[in-house]
């Protein structure tokens, strides 16, 4: 996925997430730092939300049931991919993938999954702990390597 893509998804899911929050526009408007009569445009499709927009309303609607279902993953770290491109640190812990996740490869303590939904890899630990994200198959690959490879080698000394 894209940021435009996701810029347009958001958009077009604003209203349902404003409705699923039980906020009005006005209150919706005022959080998102927008005016009232551009959140209606959006609303009404007749305009996408800015890319500022999508990361506010991300960053405080993360736990948006909207969101989750559309995104297949957590906004934030979502909108942090999108931005870098690629995210190659220990995050916080995940639930394992046990839903938008499927399994591509592993090596060692690693697993790397695709998220069947927005189509971006991740690899995580044994213990489920997000180590990098990205949109690149091959280079996703070559870091489950590397990770398992340099776990290996702390392992033996």
């Amino acid at each position: 996925m894209k940021k435009t893509d996701f810029i347009q998804t958001v958009s077009k899911h604003i209203k349902l997430i404003r409705v699923e929050q039980q906020l009005s526009q006005e209150e919706m408007a005022e959080i998102l730092g927008i005016s009232k009569k551009t959140l209606i445009q959006i609303e009404k499709e007749r305009t996408v939300a800015n890319w500022g927009t999508v990361v506010t309303l991300c960053a405080l609607f993360n736990d948006s049931e909207i969101l989750l279902n559309e995104i297949g993953d957590d906004p934030v770290e979502f909108v942090k991919l999108l931005a870098k491109e690629v995210a190659y640190e220990p995050k916080s812990k995940t639930l394992g993938g046990r839903v938008w996740w499927k399994q591509i490869a592993t090596d060692g303590d690693y697993v790397m999954q695709l998220n069947v939904i927005s189509s971006h890899y991740r690899i995580l630990d044994s213990n489920d702990v997000r180590w990098y994200s990205s949109f690149d198959a091959d280079d996703a690959l070559h870091v489950l390597a590397r990770l398992a490879r340099d776990h290996r080698e702390e392992s033996l000394s």
